[in-house]
C-alpha cells in the first residue's frame, strides 16, 4: 500500500528533477515559446518541496489536491496551471483514501490526463504535453490492468512518454505560444513534452 510518506517522497523527487532541469527547459522554451518554462519549473519545485515538508494528512486525495493548489499559487503560467489541474484532478479521483493501491494510482493518472486535456484544449498531434502524457497514462493503466506493480507500470509509462515526445518532435506546434513560431518548431522538442518526461523519469527512478 502507498501512503502519505510515499506521496511526499514522490513530490520531492519531482521537485528535484524540475529544479535540476531549469536551464534545459529554459533553452527548449526559448526555441519554441517565451523562454519562461525553466523559471516556472523552479517555482513549482519550491511549492512541491514546501508541501512535501508540511504536515501529514490522512485524506490523500486532499493532500494531492493541496499540492496542486500550492503550485497554482506560485506558477500562474500555462504549464503551472496545467500541472496544478493535473494534481487537483488526481486528488479528486482518490478523495477520502488513506492508502492507495495500484488501481488508485491508475485512476489518478487517468483523471490527471483528462484534466490537462480539458484545461489546455489540446489533442494528440498538437505537439503539447498531451502527446507525452496521454500515452503514458494509457500505458500505466494497461500495465496495472495486467497485474503489474506500480514500479513496472511507471516504467511502461515512461517509455510511452518518451515515444510520444519523440513522435511529435518532427511536427509543427499547433497550439499555444509555440504555434506562433510556426515552421521553426519542426524538429524541436516540445518543452511541455520534455517537462513531462522529466517528471516521469523522476517518478520511475530513471534519472
Amino acid at each position: 500500500m502507498i501512503g502519505q510518506p510515499e506521496i511526499a517522497e514522490a513530490l520531492t523527487r519531482t521537485a528535484s528533477a524540475l529544479r535540476a532541469a531549469r536551464d534545459e527547459l529554459t533553452a527548449l522554451d526559448q526555441a519554441a515559446g517565451d523562454g519562461d518554462l525553466g523559471i516556472t519549473a523552479a517555482k513549482m519545485a519550491d511549492a512541491l518541496d514546501a508541501h512535501a515538508a508540511g504536515p501529514a494528512a490522512e485524506d490523500l486525495g486532499k493532500y494531492v489536491g493541496q499540492a496542486g493548489l500550492a503550485v497554482n499559487r506560485v506558477a500562474s503560467s500555462t504549464m503551472g496551471t496545467l500541472v496544478a489541474t493535473a494534481l487537483m484532478r488526481a486528488g479528486m479521483a482518490i478523495k477520502g483514501a488513506e492508502t492507495l493501491t495500484a488501481e488508485d494510482l491508475a485512476r489518478m493518472f487517468e483523471a490527471a490526463d483528462k484534466g490537462v486535456q480539458e484545461r489546455g484544449k489540446a489533442k494528440l498531434g498538437d505537439k503539447t504535453v498531451v502527446d507525452a502524457m496521454h500515452p503514458a497514462a494509457v500505458a500505466f493503466c494497461d500495465a496495472v490492468a495486467r497485474g503489474e506493480d506500480p514500479s513496472a507500470a511507471a516504467r511502461a509509462a515512461l517509455e510511452a512518454a518518451r515515444r510520444g515526445r519523440d513522435e511529435v518532435t518532427p511536427l509543427q506546434n499547433r497550439i499555444g505560444r509555440a504555434s506562433w513560431v510556426g515552421e521553426r518548431t519542426r524538429g524541436a522538442v516540445d518543452p511541455g513534452c520534455a517537462l513531462f518526461v522529466l517528471v516521469m523519469e523522476a517518478l520511475a527512478g530513471a534519472r
